[in-house]
């Protein structure tokens, strides 16, 4: 343990023992709660690591809350800094692998001690530059080693660390990096410079730009490349650094996570040191994670909260090796990183999965009809022993004729468990991979919960299910119906501390017992798994008052008729539901669709007797066989919906299929329907102006 960690668990733990007797109600003072209601005590006379606070949320930048601590089990656990955590790690594992990146071609590495004294360069850097207390260092680009040097360095130096997505307008870059007053700006490359450069004239607290991939294609007094950057610092005494690490409380921000919203400016999710660390510990305590032997890649967006969380905070707390990916990962080049890495723990968003699944498919379909059969039997067997945990006839020789090469063909040969999160997942691309024995665990939680609230284990697992709240942790599900559906509210030493500047929107999302209100409706099984079974927001409530969820009609299409990528259901405030649909197809370099049909569309058309082979030949011919397919499927659906209303009347087939970079899909690929509904609004009129006439 390291000398500053020890400093804090001795003179914490007195105020500990306390806290036991508090929450046991044994402490013989009459203000004891006697109640079920968990209650946050109040620490803030532990001067070592928590800063004086009497509220559980707060919208201030500089002002700390009281965390949600419990007398004993996990929400029990001394609260610790960033640097904290990271030091008790490079004391244990100074030489092991921290980060593994790619330079010409070849796989470099930087040990722990490496990672952390890169950390504390760029830290006296920041200060250098004139970085101020609780002020932001905006971080736009893909994943790469500097992201996380320039994240830790800035919580170092007193800053909020703040990723930005790099598919932001320059405006919305300026709305965040206004937002959080950030001081100075770290940039990617020149693409992502520009952006910046269109605004710098709307950022008053802006003081320093840093590039950190290729040269800098202009000079000017507030450029810098990152080697110069590095080198700022050098002359800052390591006195100074160690003066603001030692002023950091781990109930203060440290890191502003901004929501993605569909709708206005995106809010800024304000996570303490305690939020980060607390939860990286928590979140895999249960897992089968081995300190120093674990490998992760790193490739979703680190402006989102399940990325960074998993990526960053898990890494240091758990002393992973982490893998950087290409930044053309999700356009083709994740494959090749994953046979490389091959990762021990993979994180993948739905929409990786799925195309994971297309791929393996399209390989099946061409394989000779008798290796063909032997993968179904495989599939098979592989469905069942998942189910039933029992090892079913045939299963050794299923794993090594099948399961073994697929696991070894995605890198995922090593892999201990896969994770899913950040968007709902398919019945049916869980079991498509069960039946290859690759468990795909779903993780549930929001920006807000500082990532996970609950966890799927492979020794705790129910398909469709997001697991089992994390340890520490409670969950309520408010006002339910007769079906035991209500909305889930969270608990626990995860909650965020408030949304930044905005004491409106904070006091919509925490209720005045300190409760996390998601907006998502779920219920638990009588084993205490939670199943999501829709959004408050995005119910769709018909003209005639019935609630009608979206998800599971979508998923129901998606699985009936494959050729199918993208589904949305449309009807709020209207008299019937229609549906817009896409169909799969290719995807050029920059990730947008293009006008083929993917393999598996292609193969869908041959077996319905369809020689198209674009998308527009199958609209502009309304081509009979796919139409009619996607109407039987429609049809199937229909017939096991609960009532009329929930029945689909109508439905479209779009030119281009949903993207990032079209705006339909977020940056984790999450649907974002209100912008898809403004983006094919005449279309949806169209529908509702037939069914009129």
């Amino acid at each position: 343990m390291s000398s500053l960690l020890r400093l804090g668990v001795e003179q914490v733990s007195s105020e500990l023992d306390f806290i036991a007797l508090i929450m046991a109600g044994k402490c013989g003072c009459p203000c004891c709660p006697n109640t079920e209601e968990p209650k946050a005590v109040p620490l803030s006379n532990v001067t070592t690591t928590l800063a004086p606070a009497d509220q559980l949320w707060s919208t201030s930048r500089d002002k700390a809350v009281r965390l949600r601590m419990e007398g004993s089990g996990s929400a029990s656990n001394t609260p610790i800094t960033i640097h904290q955590m990271f030091l008790e790690t490079v004391e244990s594992y100074g030489d092991h692998s921290a980060l593994v990146y790619k330079k010409e071609g070849q796989w470099v590495t930087m040990t722990w001690r490496q990672y952390y004294e890169q950390c504390r360069a760029a830290a006296k850097s920041f200060l250098r530059l004139g970085l101020e207390r609780y002020h932001g260092v905006g971080i736009l680009g893909f994943n790469s080693p500097e992201w996380f040097i320039s994240d830790v360095g800035c919580i170092f130096a007193g800053g909020l660390a703040t990723g930005i997505y790099t598919t932001n307008s320059p405006e919305a870059c300026q709305y965040v990096a206004d937002n959080c007053q950030a001081n100075v700006l770290v940039v990617e490359n020149q693409k992502q410079l520009e952006k910046i450069l269109q605004v710098k004239d709307q950022l008053p607290h802006l003081k320093a730009i840093v590039q950190y991939k290729g040269e800098l294609q202009q000079k000017a007094p507030f450029l810098y490349t990152w080697a110069e950057f590095m080198k700022l610092g050098e002359d800052v005494p390591e006195e100074q650094l160690n003066a603001m690490i030692e002023s950091l409380r781990a109930n203060e921000c440290c890191t502003l996570i901004y929501t993605s919203g569909t709708t206005g400016n995106p809010k800024g999710v304000m996570l303490s040191h305690d939020n980060l660390t607390w939860t990286a510990n928590a979140a895999l305590s249960k897992a089968n994670i081995n300190r120093a032997e674990e490998v992760v890649v790193s490739y979703l967006p680190l402006s989102h909260v399940a990325a960074q969380m998993f990526d960053m905070w898990m890494s240091i707390s758990f002393a992973m090796t982490t893998y950087f990916a290409e930044p053309d990962a999700l356009k083709g080049s994740l494959a090749n990183t994953l046979k490389e890495a091959r990762p021990t723990c993979f994180l993948g968003v739905p929409r990786v999965w799925e195309k994971m699944q297309e791929k393996m498919k399209a390989i099946g379909a061409k394989a000779p009809p008798m290796r063909k059969r032997v993968a179904d039997r495989a599939k098979s067997i592989g469905l069942k022993y998942n189910y039933s945990n029992l090892v079913p006839w045939g299963f050794m020789l299923a794993n090594n004729l099948v399961f073994k090469k697929v696991r070894a063909a995605l890198g995922l040969d090593r892999c201990k468990v896969c994770f899913t999160g950040a968007a709902p997942i398919t019945k049916e691309t869980l079991e498509y991979f069960m039946s290859l024995n690759i468990p795909v665990l779903e993780l549930y939680g929001m920006s807000e919960s500082s990532g996970p609230h609950t966890i799927s284990l492979n020794e705790e697992y129910r398909i469709t299910s997001c697991g089992k709240v994390l340890p520490g942790c409670q969950t309520k599900l408010d006002k339910p119906d007769e079906d035991g559906n209500g909305e889930i509210c969270f608990w626990g030493r995860h909650v965020f501390m408030g949304y930044l500047n905005s004491p409106d929107k904070t006091a919509e999302a925490i209720d005045q017992d300190g409760w996390l209100q998601s907006g998502d409706l779920g219920k638990h099984d009588q084993h205490g798994f939670l199943y999501i079974t829709g959004r408050i927001k995005e119910l769709i409530i018909t003209a005639g008052g019935e609630n009608i969820p979206p998800v599971p009609i979508e998923d129901a299409l998606k699985a009936e008729v494959p050729i199918i990528s993208n589904v949305m259901l449309i009807g709020d405030k209207l008299k019937f539901l229609s549906m817009l649909l896409t169909l799969k197809c290719v995807v050029d370099d920059n990730g947008d669709p293009t006008d083929e049909l993917s393999p598996e569309a292609l193969d869908f058309c041959q077996q319905n007797g369809v020689s198209a082979t674009k998308v527009s030949e199958i609209i502009a011919n309304k081509e009979p066989a796919i139409y009619k397919a996607i109407q039987e499927g429609m049809e199937r659906i229909n017939a096991r919906a609960t009532s009329n209303a929930q029945k689909v009347q109508k439905w479209i087939i779009l030119e281009r299929d949903f993207s990032v970079g079209g705006g339909e899909l977020g940056p984790t690929m999450k649907l974002r329907r209100p912008i898809v509904v403004k983006m094919y609004e005449e279309k949806i009129n169209e529908m509702y102006a037939v069914a009129k006439q």
